[in-house]
């Protein structure tokens, strides 16, 4: 799908605009949008509404064709609610319902004139933004491995959309937001067969080339030299390489410390030698989630140009059970040193990313994120709305958090902040080793948190959980692309220098 920006002609306006479809919003209450106004000289509109054969609500459409002295052959309707300051919520149903319309329709070209200044608390860069995702959502597709691709439907795939300067660079922004959405899903998608820690690797060479990124893949004799005996622990019973992958886009100043993002890397996870039921277990493809939204939001911000020094750490491999493989009980030392009595295999991630955390010091960074689909206990306290926000309780954390919910709120990709305290580090207590890797049932989420905390009092961090929201189960099963949005918006807002809402 292609998108432009286009001023309309300050003599004709919309009603001249020649297209295969024009979108326009109305209200509840039988009230116009000023853009619907503009097409309603014949009062075909205000009829349709009298009429009741559209409410207005939120999420509803009509398609009328061939209005009186309307250069576009359909006029779209699209309801936002109630005449007032459209919310958010009001907003997304709306772009979400237009883009299914759009997509049916034998026309391949529209016009979004959407009402845009008319929203709650965003600016019409924000709504731009919204559209064009909406639009690319609906038309994402992964029939990647299937023998018949699914047949298109048609639909429109060239949009303009009516705005200014700002409009302009806000699609701009929003189509590289869903490029980097459409990699992350995309590699979530992949079966563990393809997606491997060699296939992430290249995918990040890939990035690189296109992109003109720094890049370095560690092999397990690199990693060894490391001494990462955390990470290679959990690769002991697979044949699959492990892979140590390091990504840089440095478009801020020479000297600006970077923000580092890290991202659990396990291409499929079978629990080990503590094996998970078989029921569901093909979801552990998705077990690589983190990493994949290291890449997509690498890939959305090189496209943007972005002005900001950011450094992508992947650990990744396989979890796998075999005559090699780590069993409970086992003792291994992690690249910081410290030792941890691996108490539950399947509890892998926080082993990979405790010595990524460690590897990260090297970079001084101004702040570091992991992403992580960890815990299956964060699912169980928030649900599949929220990612798990955590980070220590002090006056930089408190602000880099805020920074985080912020850039969730901005971008509907919401995150809600969860405790760490010293007194769920007494459930990682050990009688063999300086930790175990579990801390038991009770807070389960919080207590893998402060595992990784202990591996990060070099620099300000936060541990986002997306275990709830990278993925989607049943019939709608799939990748979502979180939280590249949440990522992308935080980055975007440290190259601004603000965290405000847009």
């Amino acid at each position: 799908m292609d998108f432009s920006i286009k001023p309309l002609d300050t003599r004709t306006g919309l009603a001249g605009a020649k297209t295969g479809c024009a979108v326009v919003g109305v209200f509840e209450n039988k009230k116009l949008s000023d853009e619907a106004r503009a097409l309603d000289a014949g009062g075909a509109i205000t009829a349709v509404l009298k009429s009741g054969d559209i409410s207005g609500k939120a999420g509803t459409t009509l398609l009328l064709r061939n209005l009186d002295g309307v250069g576009a052959e359909r006029v779209l309707l699209v309801g936002f609610g109630p005449d007032e300051p459209v919310s958010d919520k009001n907003f997304n149903a709306g772009v979400q319902a237009m883009a299914k319309a759009l997509s049916t329709l034998g026309g391949g070209d529209a016009i979004l004139a959407l009402p845009l200044e008319r929203l709650k608390e965003r600016d019409p860069a924000w709504g731009a933004r919204a559209a064009v995702l909406a639009l690319r959502d609906n038309a994402y597709r992964f029939d990647a491995l299937k023998s018949k691709k699914e047949a298109p439907n048609g639909g429109v795939k060239r949009v303009i959309v009516a705005g200014d300067a700002a409009v302009k660079q806000a699609v701009a922004q929003a189509v590289a937001l869903a490029n980097g959405m459409d990699l992350t899903r995309d590699l979530g998608n992949l079966p563990g067969n393809v997606c491997t820690p060699t296939y992430l690797a290249e995918t990040a060479k890939r990035l690189a080339k296109e992109f003109g990124l720094g890049v370095e893949v560690l092999d397990r004799k690199q990693i060894e030299a490391l001494k990462m005996g955390s990470f290679l622990s959990v690769t002991r019973g697979t044949d699959e390489p492990p892979k140590f992958i390091v990504l840089k886009h440095m478009g801020g100043k020479a000297k600006e410390a970077p923000v580092v993002l890290v991202g659990k890397g396990i291409t499929f996870d079978t629990g080990g030698i503590s094996l998970k039921p078989g029921a569901a277990m093909d979801e552990m493809k998705y077990d690589m989630c983190g990493a994949g939204s290291v890449l997509g939001t690498f890939r959305a911000i090189a496209e943007m140009g972005l002005k900001l020094n950011v450094i992508g750490v992947i650990p990744t491999c396989e979890n796998m059970p075999s005559g090699r493989a780590t069993k409970p009980g086992d003792i291994v030392t992690s690249m910081s040193g410290q030792t941890i009595e691996i108490l539950n295999t399947d509890a892998e991630g926080r082993l990979i990313l405790c010595d990524a955390l460690t590897y990260t010091e090297r970079f001084k960074p101004a702040a570091v994120v992991d992403i992580a689909t960890l815990t299956g206990a964060c699912i169980t306290a928030l649900g599949h709305h929220n990612t798990g926000l955590f980070t220590r309780h002090d006056e930089a954390h408190d602000a880099l958090a805020d920074e985080l919910l912020a850039a969730g709120k901005q971008t509907g990709d919401t995150a809600w902040r969860m405790p760490i305290e010293d007194s769920y580090q007494e459930q990682l207590k050990s009688n063999f080793a300086d930790m175990a890797n579990i801390g038991g049932p009770p807070a389960g989420s919080i207590t893998a948190a402060c595992f990784l905390e202990r591996y990060t009092r070099a620099y300000t961090w936060a541990h986002l959980d997306i275990a709830g929201t990278a993925w989607k189960s049943g019939a709608a099963k799939g990748a979502t692309g979180r939280p590249v949005p949440l990522l992308t918006a935080f980055l975007m807002n440290r190259a601004q220098g603000g965290n405000g809402r847009r």
